[in-house]
């Protein structure tokens, strides 16, 4: 792996970081909490300006079109600022289904220049992340489908111009179909849920909803082997968000202990909480350097199988871990709402939950190393 950024990462990090300070401070992370849409106007019109909305969109449909290890350094400037709103859901996950599935590109056009938001409907109540957890219908009718069922946390719905919804099509674990909805069509109704994070999600319940076959995207009954795809592709700038996060909640926790006196001297001078700030220091580097090489493979062509997951679960258990202690640090101020620190702290376990868990992305690494043929062990380096 090339340890190097070249010039127009570089540039792409600088860039984002100044969009972040100028348009996305704490007070604007504040104000977009519960709120109704979840998008910062100002915030996502200076990064449709950027370009950010096309950043894997193709430069033939007018796109940036990025690698994975370009997007990775603009998903972490975006962590450490918290940056809310729905361009991961939409730029990321809305566009790479889309490209898998083929034949879309007046909505790649309207995606990439930031006109339309699309955002997944995947999670159904208590279905977990399987292919069994979806059990929302698609029933053949006169022209298309007909879907009835219930979607939860599905993020920014209200701001959407439409839903990625993965629906049941048969009985097989893996008989399941991705449709592109109208958010406002008829039979679909809008709940917003309140998270940890109190970022912006919603309930969505289709009652039967028509969608005509050409709102079907992908092979028949293709749906999830397309969305697991995508996920697996994603799930490389959730990690680096999570490593951006994690990074910024160490600076800030870094910064209170020198300014922060007690018994008359700074607080980062009592032995033990320099140990646990020194300790998340190589934490946060080792997270950094593992969503690199994740998106570098990518970008390379390289099988990210089991790269993606270790990078996603590696970042955002360090992202919690590192916010944890950063809580402990500040003692019992940090979790007050005068300090930004809570806003990571909460933000950093809603992003080990989200786009597959802990125990999921566990699954999915020891699955890449016991169930592939051959050796299942590396030789020993000391014998012989």
């Amino acid at each position: 792996m090339e340890l190097k950024f070249t010039d127009e990462q570089r540039m792409l990090r600088e860039t984002t970081r100044d969009l972040c300070q100028s348009h996305c401070g704490a007070d604007v992370v504040r104000q977009m909490e519960n709120d109704r849409l979840g998008v910062p106007a100002e915030l996502w019109a200076n990064m449709r300006e950027m370009g950010l909305p096309g950043i894997l969109v193709p430069q033939e449909l007018g796109g940036l079109g990025l690698s994975l290890l370009d997007c990775a350094v603009i998903f972490e400037e975006l962590g450490r600022a918290l940056a809310p709103g729905p361009l991961f859901a939409s730029a990321v996950l809305g566009v790479l289904a889309l490209r898998r599935a083929g034949g879309q590109d007046e909505w790649l056009r309207a995606l990439g220049a930031g006109e339309r938001i699309i955002v997944p409907a995947w999670l159904e109540p208590d279905g977990g992340y399987r292919a069994e957890g979806v059990k929302l219908r698609a029933q053949a009718a006169a022209g298309g489908w007909r879907l009835d069922g219930v979607k939860r946390h599905v993020v920014c719905a209200a701001a959407a111009d439409a839903l990625l919804v993965l629906a049941r099509s048969g009985a097989a674990a893996e008989d399941i179909d991705l449709f592109l909805v109208d958010r406002d069509a008829p039979g679909v109704a809008l709940e917003q849920q309140r998270t940890m994070a109190t970022d912006t999600q919603y309930r969505v319940t289709f009652t039967g909803v028509a969608v005509p076959e050409s709102r079907r995207l992908g092979a028949p009954r293709g749906g999830w082997r397309l969305w697991h795809a995508t996920m697996l592709e994603s799930i490389i700038l959730a990690a680096a968000t999570a490593a951006g996060g994690a990074e910024r909640a160490l600076e800030i926790t870094v910064q209170y202990s020198k300014d922060r006196q007690q018994f008359g001297k700074p607080l980062g001078a009592f032995q033990a909480l320099a140990h646990y700030m020194a300790d998340a220091s190589p934490v946060v580097e080792g997270a950094k350097v593992l969503v690199y090489e994740a998106a570098w493979a990518h970008a390379t062509g390289r099988d990210i199988g089991r790269l993606a997951p270790m990078a996603k679960l590696f970042a955002c258990k360090a992202f919690r871990d590192v916010t944890a202690m950063a809580q402990q640090v500040h003692g019992g101020i940090g979790f007050t709402l005068d300090y930004d620190i809570q806003l990571f702290y909460r933000r950093a376990k809603h992003l080990q939950l989200n786009w597959w868990d802990s125990r999921f992305l566990e699954e999915l690494v020891a699955a890449q190393v016991l169930d592939r043929p051959g050796e299942r062990t590396i030789p020993d380096p000391f014998a012989g």
